[in-house]
């Protein structure tokens, strides 16, 4: 494996990304916090430690990949949600943004509920794979179209728990 991204520049920008969420949504309304799981669940919980008391959050669970290196373009739900999201100021937390169509099937899924606003923070995005056109209001990291692993990224189940993000040997 090669680092893509330590530890170290991982975390920084985890801290700018949470001061930027927190500044689009100015005042005193709570910021509910979507995490997709499994992948997203290590950068949620260092956005959520980064960001201040009005966060609340919840997980989703969907599936594109199953033990594949490449997305199978069909997306499965796997988890629902555990709480409304009607009236509330949401964001979705997900780890890497591909061809974006796991994203605008979450998007489309959560809008639906009728949520105060709906705004979107991955981690990674890999631009030169988008199928569809997709935003996403908060980006960490633009990388080139290489399958990656760590920091919750995963191949089969593994590697999820490295603290950087390494480019899986034979990419």
């Amino acid at each position: 494996m090669n680092i893509l991204l330590d530890a170290e520049t991982i975390q920084a920008r985890v801290k700018e990304l949470a001061a930027e969420i927190e500044a689009a949504y100015p005042g005193t309304d709570e910021i509910h916090l979507v995490g997709v799981l499994k992948g997203g669940f290590m950068f949620m919980a260092d956005l959520v430690r980064a960001m201040g008391p009005r966060v609340t959050l919840d997980f989703i669970a969907v599936s594109s990949y199953a033990q594949s290196t490449r997305s199978s373009g069909e997306v499965r739900l796997l988890k629902d949600l555990d709480t409304g999201l009607e009236g509330r100021r949401v964001v979705i937390v997900e780890d890497i943004v591909d061809t974006g169509l796991t994203l605008t099937y979450l998007q489309d899924i959560l809008r639906a509920r009728s949520p105060k606003s709906l705004r979107t923070a991955c981690l990674l995005s890999k631009p030169s794979r988008r199928t569809v056109d997709v935003i996403v209001e908060h980006i960490g990291f633009s990388i080139e179209d290489k399958f990656v692993v760590g920091y919750g990224l995963d191949f089969a189940e593994k590697y999820r728990n490295l603290p950087y993000i390494a480019v899986l040997d034979g990419e």
